[in-house]
Order: C-alpha cells, then sequence, then structure tokens
C-alpha cells in the first residue's frame, strides 16, 4: 500500500499526448475529494474538522486519538495524512434537501417576483428568511430528506417538518431546513467532542460557502467561529498538493499544505444572543431526532412507498 503523496509512477508518453503535459510528469497516489480537501484549507492538523458542503455534506478531520466514535462512517490510520487517524462523518442531505424544496414547493408567485427582481429562487427565500428573528417560524425539521449518515446510519429515514399552520410562508420552511441541516451538523460535532475526539476549529468549504446567511446560522447554531476554506476549488487544490509532494517539490503533505493551503480564519463568529435563541431550539430538535431516531414510523412508510409505487413499463 502507498502512502497519500507519494508517486505512483510516471506520465507515459501515451497519456503525456492526451493531456499536454511532459511525459515522465509524476503522477500522485489516487485519493478522496473531500479528503483532499483537507490539505486544500492547511486543515491536516489534530482537530481540524473540513466540513465539505454542497449536495451533500462530508465531515473530514484528523486527529492523534483513537475512539469509538457513535455513527462515524469510518476512521483510517494516515486516511488523511501520514501519522494522524483520519474521521469521516457526513450528512446525505444539504443542498440536495433545499433544491428539493424550491423545485417543488415554492409557489409561482414567488419565483415570479425573484425573476422581476433578477434573483435567484435561493437569494429571494435566503433574503426573505434572513430578516426573521430565531424562531419567528415556529418551524423544527429533520434534515433526513436522504435519509441520515450520521449519527443514526439509517438511510431509510425520512424528513420531517412541524409547527406549520395556515400562516407559515416559504421562507419560513427554508429558513427551517437551513437550521436543520446545522442542528445536523452540530449533533455530528458534539457526538466527537463526547467521544473524546475534540473538534478544535471548524471549517466550511464547497459551494454553499457562498451563501452568507447560511454560514452565519451555522455558526450560530454550532456557537463557535467559522473558518472558510480560501479557494474556490477544493479538492483541485488539495490534488495539486499531494502531486507536489509525490513531484518532490515539498517534503510531505503538512509542509505542502502550509504552503499551498489556506483558510480565513474565524471567519464567521456567532452572535451571542441568536447562539442562546438557537440553543433552545436546538433542544427541541434533539427531542425530534431521539423521538423518531428507531425509524419505526418512517420505515413503515418507506415500505408503503417502495411496496405500492406504480411501476413504469
Amino acid at each position: 500500500m502507498s502512502a497519500l503523496g507519494s508517486r505512483a509512477g510516471s506520465l507515459t508518453a501515451r497519456a503525456a499526448a492526451w493531456t499536454g503535459l511532459r511525459a515522465g510528469t509524476a503522477v500522485a497516489v489516487g485519493n478522496i475529494d473531500a479528503h483532499v480537501t483537507a490539505a486544500a484549507a492547511d486543515a491536516v492538523a489534530p482537530g481540524r474538522m473540513v466540513a465539505i458542503m454542497g449536495t451533500s455534506t462530508c465531515h473530514i478531520m484528523p486527529s492523534d486519538r483513537l475512539a469509538d466514535v457513535l455513527g462515524m462512517c469510518g476512521v483510517v490510520a494516515d486516511g488523511i495524512v501520514a501519522g494522524l487517524w483520519g474521521y469521516e462523518a457526513g450528512q446525505s442531505g444539504v443542498g440536495d434537501i433545499f433544491a428539493w424544496f424550491t423545485e417543488n414547493c415554492v409557489p409561482a408567485v414567488d419565483h415570479a417576483a425573484a425573476a422581476e427582481r433578477g434573483l435567484g429562487i435561493h437569494e429571494y427565500l435566503t433574503e426573505r428568511a434572513a430578516a426573521q428573528p430565531v424562531g419567528a417560524h415556529g418551524l423544527i425539521a429533520l434534515d433526513w430528506n436522504n435519509g441520515n449518515r450520521s449519527i443514526l446510519v439509517d438511510h431509510d429515514l425520512s424528513g420531517l417538518l412541524i409547527g406549520q399552520t395556515l400562516a407559515t410562508r416559504p421562507e419560513d420552511i427554508y429558513r427551517a431546513l437551513i437550521e436543520a441541516t446545522a442542528f445536523g451538523a452540530r449533533l455530528i460535532v458534539e457526538t466527537f467532542d463526547a467521544a473524546g475526539v475534540p473538534v478544535e476549529e471548524f471549517i466550511v468549504a464547497g459551494g454553499l460557502t457562498r451563501n452568507t446567511f447560511l454560514m452565519r446560522t451555522y455558526a450560530d447554531i454550532l456557537g463557535r467561529p467559522l473558518s472558510v476554506i480560501a479557494s474556490g476549488q477544493g479538492p483541485a487544490l488539495g490534488a495539486a498538493i499531494h502531486a507536489a509532494v509525490a513531484a518532490g517539490h515539498h517534503p510531505d503533505i503538512p509542509t505542502a499544505a502550509a504552503a499551498m493551503g489556506r483558510r480565513h480564519r474565524d471567519a464567521y463568529r456567532p452572535d451571542p444572543a441568536r447562539a442562546r435563541a438557537y440553543d433552545d431550539l436546538y433542544r427541541l430538535y434533539r427531542e425530534l431526532h431521539d423521538r423518531f431516531a428507531d425509524g419505526r414510523l418512517m420505515h413503515r412508510l418507506h415500505d408503503m412507498r417502495t411496496t405500492t409505487a406504480p411501476t413504469t413499463p
């Protein structure tokens, strides 16, 4: 087995012709897009958790401690950087949940209002949601629309939204869904901490970093500062960092990450008043989470849907 950042071989003349690169160019050992992003954020030290947020979220963290962390997707020696344990957790639906809502549950009048102002529907709903005080919508959601990866590891769980009335507006639900994904991230962080694998810094990468309201909400709900990767192409930069080590330009991944990777430290800080208000909502989220964690009701609904769904010709 070859170490991450090591040289797997060299580019052949045939492959060089395909790519326009020189024959003999170093080829690094293959890696995973989420894992290489840690190097791009210079987050290869113990306790630096990188959340790569897009359609889903993958949580990657190196640690010098090995422990049983409930519901984690895996832990591998040298899995992110040599000499440390590489942990992975995740949420199987984040941006996909927001996209599902806007594509299926937002009325035409809101799409028209957004277009009239030259805004995308996500921008429009974010603007309206951001104007609300914490808890004003009276809603709590479970972020299980695509199942639960961590900490329950149950892909047959489903989404849930409670508190709706005839006065509930699309922006209310949109905000509740954003908050639900942040509550899910907080539970993952708390689970690491409780297992004796502390999260010292929470770093965000991926396309959802462009939504500043979402980032502020995560900082408020997590109750800690959020750092943000400085590159808009984290996996590509991370791959380049590993390639630079394989080519001999840097001696190891930590050195290369320090030279080539970067993050904006504490780019978003929690607002104390909002954070306190979210603590109350998080307790309700945990109550709802734990009540439905066994999945019995959701599994029955899942079975009913799969057994009665019409077959396509």
